[in-house]
């Protein structure tokens, strides 16, 4: 079996936020030109919180509820995706053609971004043995750091 991708990096949106929004026919007010700013720079996959948090420390005229609504906004549109990492808070990452799953590590809430072709085969397999055409699929791993090297190697 082949590692994953550990190196994913996953690659700039074909276009800006701000131009999606626009194309879907969104009013952009600077209070949004900056949740999509922040939302588009963000490493990490950031509750709504943490973008309030954000957002703020640009323009503190944003409210945490400018937040939601335009979160809610986005999603809609289908131009950022939620996410439900089991911790009790949706968190957030703009939509990419660029197919990628995820890893949570249940200790430290971290997400890792990974791909592997060999996920990717397998699946389509199952589907077809199944008997249906796979269109789409998430995976979300969760798991926790291994303690020692022994436990790696097992």
């Amino acid at each position: 079996m082949n590692e994953p991708d550990a190196q994913y990096v996953k690659p700039p949106a074909e276009q800006p936020l701000e131009e999606m929004c626009v194309a879907k026919g969104m009013r952009m007010t600077d209070q949004r030109r900056v949740i999509a700013r922040v939302l588009e720079s963000s490493l990490d996959h950031p509750d709504v919180e943490e973008l309030h948090r954000r957002a703020n420390a640009i323009d503190n005229r944003i409210s945490i509820s400018t937040v939601y609504r335009t979160v809610k906004l986005f999603e809609d549109a289908g131009i950022i995706e939620r996410h439900d990492f089991r911790d009790g808070r949706s968190r957030y990452e703009t939509v990419n053609e660029d197919h990628h799953d995820h890893l949570i590590d249940l200790r430290s809430g971290n997400v890792v971004e990974f791909r592997s072709e060999d996920i990717e085969r397998l699946q389509e397999i199952i589907a077809r043995e199944l008997g249906f055409r796979l269109v789409g699929h998430r995976l979300e791993l969760y798991a926790v750091p291994l303690d020692d090297a022994k436990e790696r190697k097992g």
